[in-house]
């Protein structure tokens, strides 16, 4: 029970630093809109390569345009903070009630 709550403890770990690192590629794309970048520069490229299949998926299903204001990345990191407090943090419970090794400083 201990190495699957310890695999359950690495998995919430992992899944936590992607949702991170994510959060700020969504960020760095909404700064990126704000002016206008070269589209052929290969971090511009990235960052709308990495979001754009995420927003058009929420564009598809809420079109939010608001004269002019796109609130995309707004819902993006409105899920992203939601998947860390309800999603990581239950992992981490779940694995803590198994025997993983809890440390509460990846904890939310």
């Amino acid at each position: 029970m201990m190495i699957l709550g310890n695999f359950l403890m690495a998995v919430a770990m992992v899944l936590n630093t992607v949702l991170n690192i994510y959060f700020w590629v969504v960020i760095a794309s909404a700064i990126l809109s704000w002016v206008n970048p070269d589209p052929y520069n290969p971090i511009v490229r990235f960052l709308r390569g990495a979001t754009e299949p995420v927003y058009y998926r929420i564009r598809r299903v809420l079109p939010i345009n608001m004269g002019g204001i796109d609130f995309t990345p707004l819902i993006v990191l409105l899920a992203i903070q939601f998947l860390q407090i309800f999603l990581v943090n239950t992992l981490f419970q779940i694995a803590g009630g198994m025997g993983g090794q809890t440390s509460s400083r990846f904890l939310l």
